[in-house]
């Protein structure tokens, strides 16, 4: 088995004294995957080692991949993310993904910050009360997409679907995306990530990739992102996040 010095090094710097069981039973495997996710696809991009690191625990809880997200959690605390930026990262997951989704990834995230040592609950990140989650989460909304995009959602909602729209404002938004412990471009990027990885939301994806333009994240941000994400979702949806980057962001 060859595995490059690169990946070796890229590897060890994530999981230190960490060898897979795969080594043993699935050497090829591991020799292509290794070479490509922890060296080949490492070499692209402008991502820092903890911003990866965090899109690939928001992509890993779209993809209901749990042993691969508590793997890769222990890989993001290893390398510096902290529980705070953790515990958003599966919030945010919430209204994107589903609780239904993000139940097992909530206790997950718990075992493994308690067997760290970290205490729960950590300190509150809430920007927002019952008062003011809707106006709050409305104005982030037309900072994120343009005021003239929002208002006219709400201008052409049917009456029996207007309350979807004042959800999105006052849950999503209101609630979850504009807490504290994440800065807005990051977290732009973690959604980016879910709805490229959940697969059949590319006008949700179309939508979010004019946000990040909005908030300063650029195409070659983007496309670091998706690269990035590519050993783990597969290229079906990799292509498809690309298509939908190209027609938003044609340069």
């Amino acid at each position: 088995m060859s595995i490059s010095e690169t990946a070796l090094k890229n590897h060890e710097q994530i999981f230190p004294n960490r060898k897979s069981k795969l080594i043993e039973t699935d050497p090829e495997l591991i020799e292509v995957f290794d070479n490509f996710a922890f060296d080949e696809v490492l070499a692209y991009g402008n991502l820092d080692t903890s911003t990866r690191l965090m899109v690939i625990l928001a992509s890993t809880i779209a993809c209901q991949a749990l042993a691969e997200y508590k793997l890769m959690l222990s890989g993001a605390l290893n390398v510096g993310v902290t529980p705070v930026q953790v515990k958003e990262i599966v919030y945010q997951a919430v209204p994107y993904v589903g609780m239904a989704k993000v139940y097992d990834f909530i206790h997950a995230t718990n075992e493994i910050l308690e067997s760290r040592g970290v205490k729960l609950p950590l300190e509150g990140q809430t920007t927002t009360t019952p008062e003011t989650r809707f106006e709050k989460g409305i104005a982030l909304q037309k900072t994120l997409f343009g005021a003239e995009i929002i208002d006219k959602m709400y201008a052409e909602a049917p009456a029996n679907q207007i309350h979807i729209q004042k959800y999105l404002s006052a849950n999503c938004f209101g609630d979850y995306v504009i807490r504290n412990g994440l800065d807005v471009k990051t977290r732009e990027l973690l959604t980016l990530s879910m709805l490229l990885s959940l697969g059949g939301c590319e006008p949700q994806l179309k939508g979010h990739i004019q946000a990040n333009v909005n908030v300063g994240n650029d195409k070659q941000t983007m496309l670091s992102v998706v690269t990035q994400l590519l050993p783990y979702i597969g290229y079906p949806r990799t292509l498809n996040a690309i298509r939908c980057i190209n027609e938003v962001v044609p340069e």
